[in-house]
């Protein structure tokens, strides 16, 4: 993805620029403002096109830069929602959304204002926004080397934010949210959706950034995983005799549980 600049970027003052440590010529950037005030929610929503969600952290960001190549990459609230469906042809058909709809209609000197169709969920397939000038990820069978990430290497340095959150008008909870880890040798980003729709269905999206600092490799993995509610409810929690109203809160509890629906997989190196 490409080309989206974030409304709300330009009122961060130099003070909030956020932390950031080099590593081996990548930049690693992070930021953690408070959730957007009345203004900045108008300006994004005008440039969407669709209501945000209740609680936009519009200035929150992550960001991974290597100057020698001219590749970046980052992850933001506004460029994760402009790729929600926005026609309507993929929400959740159920009387919830009805429910949900009212919560975000704008009433303005008495004239109420209904939110045209998307969907409500916020689901989004984002993977990071492209900001390299000339070296670009290309599709590849290289997966993430696992075994690596297990090593027990310090950590240079670890934060974690949220980009968005809805709790879809009390009937579950939806959030993007990225999380990044940097060891001496290699660094990985994940930047997570997690829906979960009360009777109807369970869907997390991951895409993980790995960057290998002496090779230059950068692969970026992307995994969608869902089911229907009742099954993880019942079938993969209950039976089980876990604590379902607890595990139904944690993605980290859930992941395994959800089949994958779709993947890709791209590479690029820097070196």
């Amino acid at each position: 993805m490409n080309g989206h600049s974030n409304p709300t970027a330009s009122l961060v003052s130099g003070r909030d620029s956020g932390s950031s440590i080099t590593q081996h010529g990548f930049k690693i950037t992070t930021r953690k403002l408070p959730i957007l005030k009345a203004d900045p929610i108008e300006r994004m929503t005008s440039q969407l096109g669709i209501a945000v969600p209740e609680m936009i952290f519009g200035d929150n960001l992550f960001s991974i830069e290597h100057s020698a190549s001219g590749w970046g990459i980052d992850f933001n609230a506004f460029d994760a929602l402009n790729q929600v469906d926005k026609t309507g042809a993929s929400m959740l058909q159920v009387a919830h959304s009805k429910e949900w709809q009212r919560t975000r209609e704008k009433k303005h000197e008495g004239i109420t204002e209904v939110v045209k169709p998307f969907d409500w969920s916020y689901s989004t397939d984002y993977k990071g926004t492209d900001r390299s000038k000339n070296r670009t990820f290309e599709p590849s069978d290289k997966r993430i080397p696992i075994e690596l990430l297990k090593r027990p290497d310090p950590i240079v340095f670890f934060d974690e934010l949220t980009l968005y959150e809805d709790e879809m008008a009390d009937n579950g909870i939806t959030v993007l949210s990225c999380k990044i880890r940097v060891m001496p040798s290699r660094l990985l980003l994940l930047c997570r959706f997690f829906m979960r729709l009360d009777g109807v269905m369970v869907r997390i999206r991951d895409t993980r950034i790995y960057i290998e600092f002496a090779t230059g490799e950068v692969i970026r993995e992307y995994l969608a995983r869902e089911e229907k509610y009742e099954v993880v409810r019942q079938q993969k929690l209950a039976m089980k005799g876990r604590d379902v109203p607890a595990e139904l809160r944690e993605p980290n509890n859930l992941v395994d549980l959800l089949p994958i629906v779709d993947g890709s997989l791209d590479r690029v190196v820097l070196k």
